[in-house]
């Protein structure tokens, strides 16, 4: 079995757990390709002292990999989704970091979590993607044109809010007087899209949400709409250039563009252990519903 290791950071204390990530994949007899900075980063903190693999970086990844390893957060995933893109490679999220919504893996259960994941014991969570052009195109957004959580429009250089005009299908829906909108998929209605008001959606749920980020407009509220529907953008304001960002990624982009955001031709599979769930992950990560009389 080939698998491919991805980090960003290395957390505080984090050593014992990473060093029992590798230890239960040798174990299992397992090919162990480190992605190069991050090795870097290990040898920094630690002694490794078995040779691995090493390649400078992962936009070699090929489909001979069988599973990919990403170390951290629910940040790591989404990095880790650029170099995977449409290989259909699982990725395993193995939670470092604190919170770790995406990331199910967790740091005290690493080896039995393991051992489960290399016997076959789990299941794929399919998630979608978004995807977005341009018109004229723009060269930031060319590569890496999708995102898993959401695609965002957000004010540049200014206090002052934009004005974003909304078309879903072709047809008018409002112009959002705000700070900008947020079009999330259902995994990423647990991230930037809450946090703005917007719902909490089932990643199995075949819809993407529309959030306004602090709507002027009293009336203004989150709607859900079918993942097969096209939503078309075009946002003005007192500066000529405004914010997108997918994910962690954020071009500029003049006002005078318009933005074509639809569901992307390629999903991501997220290994999910047999006894995990979202609504388990919702309730333990997000204290669901919590209640002292529960």
């Amino acid at each position: 079995m080939k698998i491919g290791i991805y980090g960003q950071f290395y957390h505080e204390n984090s050593e014992s757990y990473i060093q029992l990530i590798l230890d239960a994949l040798q174990n299992n007899k397992a090919e162990i390709v480190i992605e190069k900075n991050f090795l870097n980063i290990l040898n920094e903190h630690q002694h490794v002292t078995t040779k691995f693999s090493e390649v400078s970086s992962f936009t070699s990844l090929d489909s001979s990999y069988d599973l990919f390893f990403s170390i951290g957060g629910d940040g790591t995933i989404l990095k880790s989704i650029t170099y995977v893109k449409d290989l259909g490679i699982p990725i395993v999220g193995i939670n470092t970091g604190r919170l770790g919504f995406l990331a199910t893996i967790q740091k005290e259960e690493i080896t039995s979590s393991i051992s489960q994941i290399l016997a076959n014991k789990f299941v794929i969570s399919e998630r979608s993607l978004l995807s977005i052009e341009t018109t004229p195109p723009n060269t930031d957004l060319l590569h890496l044109n999708f995102a898993l959580n959401e695609i965002a429009v957000n004010r540049k250089n200014t206090t002052s809010m934009i004005k974003v005009e909304t078309m879903v299908n072709d047809k008018y829906l409002t112009s959002y007087w705000s700070d900008g909108l947020i079009v999330a998929t259902p995994t990423g209605s647990t991230g930037y899209s809450l946090s703005c008001g917007g719902p909490v959606i089932d990643p199995s749920t075949n819809s993407m949400v529309l959030t306004p980020i602090a709507p002027h407009n009293l009336n203004a509220r989150p709607l859900v709409i079918p993942d097969n529907s096209t939503v078309t953008l075009k946002v003005s304001g007192r500066e000529k250039t405004y914010l997108v960002s997918m994910d962690s990624r954020i071009a500029t982009v003049n006002a005078d563009t318009t933005l074509i955001i639809k569901k992307a031709p390629f999903s991501i599979k997220l290994v999910q252990l047999e006894d995990d769930s979202f609504i388990k992950t919702l309730r333990n990560k997000l204290l669901w519903g919590e209640d002292k009389r529960n």
